[in-house]
C-alpha cells in the first residue's frame, strides 16, 4: 500500500490528481522509506529532475526539494528519471520509471501507479554523476543594456557592456 495521507497532502499542492503525480510521490515514497527520512529542512536530500513533468511537484512536497533552495535540479533529459543524493548519508540513487503497461485508461494508469511496489514501477541504478555542489550565492549587478537586476553569475560582456543572456545576442556561424 501507500501513505494516503501523504498522497492527499501531495494532490492539494498540485492542485490535481493524475498519473504523472502519482509518479513522482512513488519515487518520493520510496525515498523517504528506503532512507528512513522526511522532507529536506536545507539541502541534506538532493533531487536531479529529467523532466519537468507533474511528479516534480510530488518530489518538491514529500521530500522538501525546490529550486528555491537549491535542492531541486532540473537536468532536461526528457525522461521520467530522478537522481536523489543524501548529503547526510552519502546515499545517493537514481529511479528511472519503468514503461506501462499498455492499454490502461487514466484512471486504471494512476491506480497501477499507487497500488504497484515501486521496484515494479522504477529501475533502480547508479548515478552516473556525483552529487552537485551546495547553492551559491552570487552578487548581482545592473545589465548595461535592459537595466534589469541579473545574478552576475548570468551576465556576459558584449561590446565591452555587461548583459543579461535576454540581451546578449549570441554569435553563431549559422550551424
Amino acid at each position: 500500500m501507500y501513505d494516503k495521507e501523504l498522497w492527499e497532502e501531495c494532490i492539494k499542492f498540485h492542485r490535481h490528481t493524475c498519473p504523472g503525480l502519482a509518479i513522482g510521490f512513488k519515487a518520493s515514497e520510496y525515498i523517504r522509506n528506503l532512507w528512513g527520512i522526511k522532507a529536506s529542512i536545507d539541502e541534506e536530500i538532493v533531487c536531479v529532475t529529467e523532466n519537468d513533468a507533474c511528479g516534480v511537484d510530488a518530489i518538491s512536497y514529500a521530500l522538501g526539494c525546490s529550486l528555491g533552495k537549491g535542492n531541486l535540479i532540473f537536468r532536461d533529459r526528457g525522461k521520467s528519471a530522478y537522481t536523489f543524493f543524501n548529503r547526510d548519508t552519502k546515499g545517493k540513487i537514481r529511479l528511472v520509471k519503468k514503461e506501462s503497461p499498455s492499454g490502461l485508461s487514466r484512471e486504471e494508469s494512476l491506480k497501477y501507479i499507487l497500488e504497484s511496489k515501486p521496484l515494479e514501477i522504477f529501475e533502480v541504478k547508479m548515478p552516473n554523476y556525483e552529487i552537485p555542489k551546495r547553492a551559491a550565492l552570487f552578487s548581482s549587478r545592473k545589465c548595461q543594456s535592459c537595466g534589469e537586476i541579473t545574478s552576475e553569475n548570468k551576465l556576459r560582456v558584449q561590446d565591452g557592456k555587461l548583459v543579461c543572456l535576454d540581451c546578449f545576442e549570441e554569435y553563431t556561424r549559422g550551424w
